[in-house]
């Protein structure tokens, strides 16, 4: 009997090095509706600013990430506090910010983050980390851990330039220490689908990344991911109360398009996984079938 396919994680950094574009907000309430929908979700505060552990109502009482990266003794779910149902964080301190510097002469201190994890990846099936808004240690550690990059952003020009420096670094990133880095989606925050200028920037941000594709970039398969957020006032709130979008106002319109925002994310990677388990079973029969066939032929040939 063939052995089940180990399911995979999907590891998924949220990053620019803009601040104040809804990156928190997004990875907290995409985190929470994919969570709501039933699957194991670990996210990872590694802004020194605590915004999403703030965001969660969650107060540490116990060590943090800051504890996960400085300590190597420390067992790693001894960091994990459980936020909501199917929801898991390992939350963030002020004291993170001094991190950089402690680990500044540690070897290979970019993959830390990576090798603490191990351990605890596997009870997850998607795995989300907020970065802070400047590429230092701290989001070297989350590029290197993770596989897929979602950039929340505005549609306004001066962030479509900002993108762009953006994906530059991204691709100096994946050729020196996480080659197999990819950024996948584009999160569209605090949109205003009525205006002239946020419907062009959206065209030229489509337009662009299907220039993209079919090249060598890590950006090749990115899209601009559906539906956007819309602005709305609900989404600014919800974090003075420590709660998410669904526990403080779960049928606004930030909480149905963050909802609906998960279910594309959701189907997309049960999709690909799909894809991946017929390609495996394909793969198998072909292999017996082979293997059949030799025997055969084996068999035949001693008679002879």
């Amino acid at each position: 009997m063939t052995s089940p396919v180990p399911r995979p994680v999907r590891t998924i950094a949220l990053l620019n090095q803009k601040g104040g574009v809804g990156k928190t907000t997004t990875t907290t309430n995409l985190a929470a509706a994919i969570a709501e929908a039933g699957r194991r979700v670990l996210v990872i505060d590694l802004d020194p600013q605590a915004h999403l552990t703030l965001h969660l109502g969650i107060e540490p009482a116990g060590p943090t990430v800051y504890d996960l990266l400085i300590d190597p003794e420390l067992p790693s779910e001894a960091c994990v506090v459980e936020a909501r149902p199917n929801l898991d964080l390992v939350p963030s301190v002020v004291d993170l910010a001094a991190a950089e510097t402690e680990l500044a002469a540690v070897p290979d201190r970019n993959r830390l983050l990576q090798r603490r994890l191990a351990a605890l990846s596997s009870r997850y099936e998607f795995v989300l980390f907020d970065c802070p808004p400047s590429l230092g240690l701290l989001t070297l550690n989350a590029l290197c851990a993770a596989r897929e990059i979602f950039v929340p952003m505005q549609a306004h020009f001066l962030a479509l330039q900002g993108v762009g420096k953006l994906l530059e670094t991204v691709g100096l990133v994946s050729r020196s220490v996480n080659p197999t880095l990819r950024v996948t989606g584009i999160v569209l925050c605090m949109h205003e689908q009525q205006t002239t200028h946020h419907r062009e920037v959206v065209a030229d941000l489509d337009a662009f990344f299907e220039q993209a594709r079919g090249t060598d970039v890590p950006w090749s398969t990115c899209r601009v991911l559906r539906p956007a957020i819309r602005r709305n006032i609900k989404l600014a709130e919800a974090p003075s109360y420590g709660k998410t979008i669904f526990d403080y106002e779960p049928w606004c319109p930030g909480a149905v398009d963050y909802r609906k925002l998960a279910e594309r994310v959701v189907g997309d990677w049960d999709a690909m996984l799909a894809r991946r388990e017929r390609t495996v079973e394909i793969t198998t029969v072909s292999d017996a079938v082979a293997g059949t066939t030799s025997s055969r032929g084996a068999g035949a040939g001693a008679a002879n």
